[in-house]
């Protein structure tokens, strides 16, 4: 910040006003509030501070003592002068606190003779006592004088100690170099000023920059070549002309290869018809500035100069008047784009020397003509032209430079400059997930990364999305493809972290990137970076949200009447009576009309019960239950808490926060929900100059809870095991379990489940650097995992007519479980950097981890529960629900797994343009036996920063960025879902045995499955090659990458052995894999001159996976979930369906065009309602073969499960405080045909059961009707374009095989994230004591696109049961932001 333009950037006072006028006012009669009559201005009238009409504030009353002399005065006119005087006597505390205000150029003066009467001292002392003398005064200038010098000087960073003993010392030895010149003292105070001011432009300079452990770039070199521009800028019209220009020059060399200016002597650039070289002039230059000298020359001519760079010139004065005619006086503000001031932007006049600064306001005053062009420019941001047009005031707005202020990303063991990346990495920001109203972070990242795929199969609370990076990486048995996860360099699981501490990911996806971490890492690697403390005053932000839930795509059920018919058709169309006779129809239709729902509609048995044994109440129940209804919720209410601060001093940073989360589940039947509680602690510190110290400590706990009965089976039953004529509860108001069983009060009163998981994460670590760009990281990560499981299963009841209990005496359980895990790693790494003719720049690094993972399971299951709400092992009797003793239940198991590795990496680059990159690990497993335990993971990376070349420059305006890169790697994987693939187990039990041996059970041991003594890592092998681009300064930004990856040596099953051998084969590393993909991110990022700002981001990736060898399946089978070699992953073979037969006669007539079999194959007795299968491979029947690839009949290939073209579209803009986003995710492409009950959720009718099978939904009343059926007056019409077929139960699935009529296109497009907030202005807050205050409202998954049935979701399709799952949630939420 300049010194200078604390208040202003305009014109000189001695142009327009005779100082002899002013009168100087003392600085303690100021005061805040006071209006100014007139100017005012610095102590000797040269420089206006605060123009007439303004209010000093605060602000500027702090700031106004810099501009004083050495006795405190400024001064202003006569009229203002008496003005100000009057109210000379305030209060007694605001004069002191004037007075313990005064720094300023007071102390400056003050500092700078003190380094003179330093230098002076030095002089006169023996030379062999230099040295001593001369480390006694600088520790003595520096603990006394250091803060006081620059107290006084802001700037837009603090000036850091280094910086400060730099300029001192510089100061000190310019002092003594005057003295030894025989220099007079104001020359000599000039050389001290010079060195303590010389350096201050640094402080515009990126700290990244800055303090680079490294060589610089030659890129970062040029920025770093601007500082003594930037402090000539500081620098003010007080301080003398040679003060500013030694500052400005202080880098320049005599042969002219120094910087900013690449002076070489000066040169005088002029219009030889302007100047006449014939005049002679006689000055005396001794002890004179050039300026002294060039004013005495040109005294009385018209000629006046401007100095720039190397050259002074000399240009004529306009005519009379003319200047008058052409000038305009011109004001404005500078701002960024959030809408604060930038102070201390230069403003000048394109082609002319006429220029100013932006003041602490970023006001700007300056004389321009009419039809000027302003420039205006600051550090980081993109420069922009202004034009004038005659206006008097002028809003600029300037956008931050993207490629000035190039993001750093974090990498394996580092970071780097993302400009300098050659492997192939997404970044997500905290921005990015702000305000998300979401369970965890994974959710957040849904969609942000190309090529990152993150799904999910259930909306349940105790459930985890899956992650995988560019699609299916492994299919071997036990393999896993799930990517490493490091949360600040340790592994963590990235669904307990609290989003609200993440500062940045960096997905790695590429080999070259992720194997620096090997066989961890060979399908990739999100490195989570947490926030860290930043040094300065402390800052607390608290932040809240409130939000309400309703399900996603909840299912309607028929009314018991509509039910009713559907299964008198199923029950007909088999050959079958009625199921539901018409009486009961009517008493359905009755119930209805008089408003019955789910209590009562059931009848009473002679024994005095309901329903059992004398009526079934599924047959003879008439209630009428939307079970969903029972089961869900239509809303719930979660909120969210966080409070976090973070300061720190120059040696010691911290951060801290705490965050709660009271997430409500959607069960209204029963109960379910999670709390979860985060608290976070870092410290940084400074030990020494070579020495850090880095501690955090990270504590996670999540609660869980949910009826013992949310289970696996509860989606079967939903649907098959409630009917909508079935009740909840009894007439009497009991639940009733309808002679079987009853979801709900499963729910409600089958018992609990809790679990608790608690994870303590310590890490520490030294880096240490002994000599520059050495730098050495020593880093200990430890975590303890704590989980915890307590369930209790309680037998439900029955209640007579009389409301009475019926005790079956059921048996009720107590289940407990514990799970320790201990994880223990440690790295260390040194890397050293170095650059050679500020061309070739190098870094390399070796380094060693080792990781040790301890787990210890036990559980305990203990029968009798004596009070459900004590679920504690000293009440339970250990009986059954008879009363007979029921062994209590233990399990436990202990196990361990170890690796080492030891790695390296060297990068190179040429001016930044050619890049060049190697990784190497060397990694050792437990998990593999000796003989194959270790392996070898290489990687190379190559980059071309075109934009960089020479022959690019006049390309540069249009073309910022384009860079091109190509990697390659190898890695193994020991990622594997059994901890000791390679060794065979010996499974010991206790008392397990079948027979008894004294009356009690023995214990057994078993051997396990044969193991190959051959059996070792998979290897993965990935090419990437990808550009990075940037246009129209960076506006428009994105990247391409296209893989393939190879997959080889995964674990298969063994191809058969003869049965003799006893037991199962050994399994081998036989199969292989190919995955080909592409990953494309295209960004826009503008803001008009209104302040308008505006963004639009799209992410778009696909894979397609393809079998190369798979032994086992030696016949090519084909099916669902089937490998074959040469085949996709994921492909739905299926038969091509004609249509639905509407009459008796179309389907004899398919038929008839089936010569050879007909339609015999898939099934019998064909009819109206039926579908009807086209014959493909025109043998004259529907059939589908041997099932194989070669021999497969009518199929083909319909689809395939595999989701495809994944994508993000990110909207954002804000305007005066306000901002928007939208954000969409969806799949562009994937078809489906779900297992596990999918054709009875589906179909509603389940062809291949009985009626025992069916659930009834509104979906499924679309089924084939050739007539009216149902009750008088209560018809339901024929339907002979129906969706469905006409329901059939027990006779095969012939109507639901796989085929492209039922085939579910589950691509979608979801609104995921829409978010509207205000940030109230920076003035506002501030006189509240607030730094920042926003508000916002937030929604999620508010809407879906998609042509899939309405059974399902798009992205729980393949959950639950056949895609009955547990519904996602649709979230509004409501909440502010605060920072003290």
């Amino acid at each position: 910040m300049p010194i200078h333009s604390y208040m202003n950037g305009g014109p000189v006072m001695a142009k327009y006003e005779k100082t002899e006028r002013l009168e100087k006012v003392p600085m303690e009669y100021l005061w805040e509030g006071l209006v100014l009559s007139d100017n005012l201005y610095n102590y000797n009238g040269s420089v206006l501070l605060v123009p007439s009409g303004e209010v000093i504030t605060k602000s500027k009353l702090d700031k106004l003592i810099n501009f004083s002399d050495g006795n405190n005065y400024i001064t202003t006119f006569r009229g203002s002068y008496e003005y100000i005087m009057k109210g000379k006597d305030r209060p007694a505390e605001i004069q002191q606190k004037m007075l313990e205000n005064r720094t300023g150029y007071t102390e400056l003066r003050k500092g700078v003779d003190h380094v003179l009467q330093m230098s002076k001292n030095v002089m006169f002392v023996n030379h062999a006592e230099v040295e001593g003398m001369m480390e006694k005064v600088y520790s003595r200038m520096v603990s006394v004088d250091a803060g006081e010098i620059f107290q006084c000087i802001t700037v837009p960073r603090p000036v850091d100690e280094a910086l400060q003993r730099h300029s001192l010392n510089v100061a000190l030895l310019n002092g003594i170099m005057g003295q030894w010149l025989g220099l007079d003292e104001t020359d000599v105070r000039n050389l001290i000023l010079t060195g303590v001011l010389h350096d201050i432009g640094k402080t515009k300079i990126p700290e990244e920059i800055l303090n680079a452990p490294r060589k610089l770039t030659q890129e970062e070199f040029e920025i770093m070549k601007r500082h003594p521009l930037y402090s000539f800028e500081l620098l003010g019209e007080d301080i003398s002309e040679d003060v500013r220009y030694a500052v400005r020059w202080h880098h320049e060399k005599l042969d002219g290869s120094g910087y900013p200016d690449g002076l070489k002597g000066s040169s005088f650039v002029y219009n030889v018809n302007e100047v006449n070289l014939k005049r002679n002039v006689k000055v005396n230059a001794q002890n004179k500035s050039v300026a002294e000298v060039l004013n005495k020359v040109f005294e009385g001519t018209d000629i006046y100069y401007a100095m720039e760079g190397k050259n002074i010139m000399l240009m004529s004065k306009a005519k009379d008047g003319e200047v008058a005619q052409q000038a305009n006086k011109v004001t404005g503000i500078v701002k960024d784009t959030n809408g604060e001031p930038i102070i201390g932007a230069n403003v000048t006049v394109k082609g002319q020397s006429i220029g100013t600064i932006t003041d602490i306001d970023g006001r700007f005053v300056l004389d321009a003509p009419k039809d000027a062009v302003l420039q205006i420019t600051y550090i980081g941001y993109v420069s922009q032209e202004v034009k004038v047009f005659g206006k008097k005031e002028l809003n600029v707005v300037l956008k931050e430079d993207t490629e000035t202020l190039d993001e750093v990303v974090v990498v394996g063991f580092g970071t780097q400059k993302k400009v300098n990346l050659t492997g192939a990495v997404g970044l997500a920001t905290a921005k990015e997930l702000e305000s998300r109203p979401v369970t965890s972070a994974t959710q957040a990242l849904q969609g942000l990364v190309p090529g990152l795929q993150i799904s999910t199969s259930t909306g349940e609370l105790d459930k985890t999305a899956d992650i995988s990076i560019r699609g299916t990486g492994t299919i071997g048995e036990g393999s896993s493809g799930a990517p490493l996860i490091l949360i600040d360099g340790m592994e963590g699981d990235l669904n307990t972290v609290n989003p609200q501490d993440i500062e940045n990911i960096s997905v790695l996806k590429d080999a070259a990137a992720s194997s620096i971490y090997g066989s961890r890492a060979p399908f990739g690697v999100i490195l989570v970076t947490t926030k860290s403390g930043k040094k300065g005053k402390t800052s607390v932000n608290y932040n809240n949200s409130f939000r309400i839930s309703t399900p996603v795509n909840m299912p309607k059920m028929m009314d018991s009447y509509t039910f009713a018919n559907f299964m008198n058709a199923g029950s007909l169309n088999q050959g079958g009576g009625l199921i539901f006779t018409e009486d009961l129809m009517q008493d359905m239709l009755d119930w209805q009309a008089a408003g019955g729902g789910s209590t009562g509609g059931v009848k009473a048995s002679s024994n005095g019960q309901w329903g059992k044994p004398d009526y079934d109440p599924f047959t003879t129940a008439w209630a009428n239950t939307n079970w969903y209804d029972e089961v869900y919720k239509s809303s719930s209410f979660s909120q969210e808490h966080n409070v976090s601060l973070n300061g720190g001093s120059d040696i010691v940073a911290y951060y801290a926060s705490f965050n709660y989360l009271d997430q409500g589940g959607l069960l209204k039947a029963g109960d379910d929900g999670l709390h979860r509680y985060n608290v976070t602690a870092k410290i940084n510190a400074d030990l020494t100059q070579w020495l850090k110290f880095n501690y955090s400590t990270r504590f996670t706990r999540n609660d869980v809870w949910r009826p013992t009965s949310f289970n696996s089976s509860f989606y079967d039953q939903l649907g098959r095991a409630t009917w909508p004529n079935m009740p909840v509860k009894d007439p009497n108001g009991y639940y009733t379990n309808n002679g079987w069983t009853n979801p709900v009060q499963n729910l409600v009163e089958g018992g609990k489940r809790n679990a608790q998981t608690d994870r303590l994460y310590q890490q520490a670590s030294l880096v240490i650097e002994p000599i520059k760009n050495w730098i050495t990281h020593v880093e200990f990560n430890y975590s303890i995992m704590n989980s915890s499981v307590k369930e209790t299963s309680i037998p439900t009841y029955n209640h007579d007519v009389e409301g009475n209990l019926i005790d079956t005496h059921g048996t009720s359980y107590l289940y407990q479980d514990q799970t320790k895990e201990n994880y223990l790693n440690l790295n260390i790494y040194s890397e050293y950097s170095q650059s050679f003719n500020n061309a070739h720049n190098a870094k390399v690094m070796l380094g060693f981890q080792t990781e040790d993972m301890k787990q210890e399971f036990s559980s305990t299951k203990k029968y009798g529960v004596m009070m459900g709400g004590m679920p504690y092992f000293d009440v339970t009797t250990g009986l059954d629900g008879q009363g007979n003793p029921k062994a209590t239940e233990a399990g436990g198991n202990g196990k361990r797994w170890k690796t080492a590795g030891f790695f390296g990496r060297l990068n190179y680059d040429y001016l930044g343009r050619y890049l060049a990159e190697i990784n190497m690990r060397y990694d050792g497993s437990s998990r593999f036996r000796r003989g194959s335990r270790w392996q070898w993971s290489p990687s190379f990376s190559l980059g071309w920063n075109i934009a960089q070349e020479k022959f690019w420059e006049s390309l540069t305006d249009i073309a910022n960025t384009l860079k091109l890169r190509v990697s390659y790697g190898e890695l193994g994987n020991q990622n594997t879902t059994a901890w000791y693939p390679t060794y065979r187990d010996m499974i010991l039990k206790s008392s397990n045995g079948t027979w008894l041996q004294d009356g009690v059970k023995p214990n057994t041991a078993e051997p396990g499955n044969l193991v190959s003594n051959s059996l070792t890592w998979e290897k993965v092998r990935t090419w990437d090659i990808g550009f990075d681009y940037g246009f129209l300064s960076n506006r428009l930004t994105g990247s391409f990458d296209y893989y393939i990856r190879y997959t080889d040596g995964m674990v298969g099953p063994a191809p058969e052995l003869p049965s003799i051998l006893g037991t199962s084969a050994p399994k081998t590393n036989n199969c292989n894999l190919r995955t080909n993909g592409w990953e494309l991110s295209i960004g826009w990022r503008d803001r008009l001159k209104n302040g308008f700002g505006y963004s639009a981001n799209l992410t778009l990736s696909d894979a397609k996976t393809i079998v190369t060898s798979y032994p086992s399946n030696a016949t090519n089978t084909i099916g669902l979930n089937k490998y074959v070699e040469g085949r996709e992953v994921g492909e739905i073979w299926g038969l091509e369906t004609i249509g639905i037969a509407k009459s008796e006669n179309e389907m004899q007539a398919h038929l008839l065009s089936l010569p050879n079999g007909g339609q015999d194959a898939i099934g019998s007795k064909w009819s109206a309602g039926d579908i009807m299968y086209r014959d493909l491979n025109e043998d004259g029947k529907i059939s589908k073969s041997a099932g194989t690839l070669d021999d497969h009949g009518d199929l083909k290939v319909i689809g395939n499960s595999t989701p495809r073209y994944f994508f993000g579209i990110d909207l954002n803009a804000d305007w005066k405080g306000f901002d928007i986003r939208l954000f969409f995710q969806g799949v562009m492409k994937r078809d489906f045909w779900g297992t596990n009950n999918f054709c009875g959720y589906l179909f509603g009718a389940y062809g291949t059961q009985s009626m025992w099978g069916a659930r009834g939904l509104k979906e499924h009343e679309d089924y084939f009707r050739a007539e009216d059926i149902g009750l008088s007056g209560h018809t339901i019409p024929a339907n002979l374009d129906a969706y469905y077929p006409r329901p059939i139960f027990s006779e095969g699935g012939k109507n639901q095989e796989i085929q492209t009529r039922y085939l579910q296109d589950a691509s979608y497009i979801r609104l995921k994230n829409f978010q509207l907030g205000y940030t109230f202005p920076a003035k506002w807050m501030k006189s509240m004591g607030l730094t920042k205050c926003r508000v916002f409202v937030s929604g999620e998954n508010l809407w879906t696109g998609t042509s899939l049935s309405s059974l399902f979701d798009p992205e729980t399709i393949s959950g639950g049961n056949g895609g009955n799952a547990y519904p996602l949630s649709s979230t509004w939420s409501f909440g502010l932001s605060l920072t003290l």
